[in-house]
């Protein structure tokens, strides 16, 4: 489960089908590695969770590469950062790597959970379309 935080890991897939959807076809891995100053092994590692959602089609060999399949608007930030991190564990306590779940909570609680929710709920709202820097003309 993930807390609420981004990796690296999730910048990177988030940063890789922006570049794809800028350029559309397909980019050939090694290309896209340099582009986003990646190696092409932690791309691939980044890519993995959105290969498997369908989202971005991988096609293995010299000749391979990777292609945007679903359009930015049709996928929200927090879905990207759901596939990559994991389902977000909203019962995780703040302070502590435990959950918050039964007594002992702590003080910044509700606020939290409140502020959290606001959180999702516009990461949920927002398509990686609004993310995508503008096109050139």
């Amino acid at each position: 489960t993930m807390r609420l935080e981004v990796t690296r890991r999730c910048d990177l897939a988030t940063r890789a089908m922006l570049a794809l959807a800028a350029t559309g076809g397909r980019r050939k891995a090694g290309e896209l590695a340099v582009e986003l100053d990646t190696s092409p092994g932690f791309l691939s590692q980044a890519m993995t969770p959105v290969v498997n959602r369908g989202w971005v089609r991988s096609e293995p060999g010299r000749l391979g590469g990777y292609t945007a399949v679903t359009p930015l608007e049709e996928l929200s930030v927090l879905d990207v950062v759901e596939a990559v991190e994991g389902q977000t564990d909203v019962t995780r306590c703040v302070l502590e790597d435990r959950s918050c779940a039964g007594g002992g909570r702590c003080a910044l609680h509700d606020a939290w959970v409140q502020a959290r929710g606001q959180l999702l709920r516009d990461l949920a709202e927002t398509p990686l379309s609004a993310i995508a820097p503008p096109r050139a003309p």
